[in-house]
């Protein structure tokens, strides 16, 4: 496999990554004010992605993958809001643990990583292609 093969094999690893990062942050800014129906039910809990790099013995090189979606355990943010159906005896309703700012600054970091993947494609691709162009002349 030449090593430009190798270059986009790596970078698609990055996009399938970024992809499944912006996936999980859409979800939880989707659900950032998801309030419970029942005082005994618990909110939307934000979502958390880790990578881990793997070898990919067919090329001999490092590549990213999802190693894990787990769930954040920090606390709900409570509000007073007693005539809500979810609220507790003191009135009180727990709300997801989501900081929209935060999902969409991670949002915004996430699609320049796919952008710089999609980047490194393009130009492998195009180094590629004119490759081939100076073999045919």
């Amino acid at each position: 496999m030449s090593e430009l093969m190798k270059t986009v094999k790596i970078s698609s690893s990055g996009l399938r990554a970024q992809s499944e990062r912006m996936r999980v942050l859409s979800e939880n800014i989707a659900n950032a004010s998801s309030a419970p129906i029942s005082p005994n039910a618990d909110p939307y809990r934000r979502k958390t992605i880790t990578f881990a790099n793997v070898l990919d013995k067919t090329i001999d090189a490092r590549t990213v993958r999802v190693k894990r979606i787990g769930s954040d355990q920090g606390d709900f943010p409570r509000r007073f809001e007693p005539g809500h159906p979810a609220a507790d005896a003191a009135g009180y309703v727990k709300y997801p643990n989501v900081n929209s700012l935060i999902e969409a600054m991670d949002l915004r970091e996430a699609t320049r990583s796919y952008e710089a993947n999609l980047a490194v494609i393009e130009n492998a691709k195009a180094m590629m292609n004119r490759t081939i162009d100076m073999l045919r002349n």
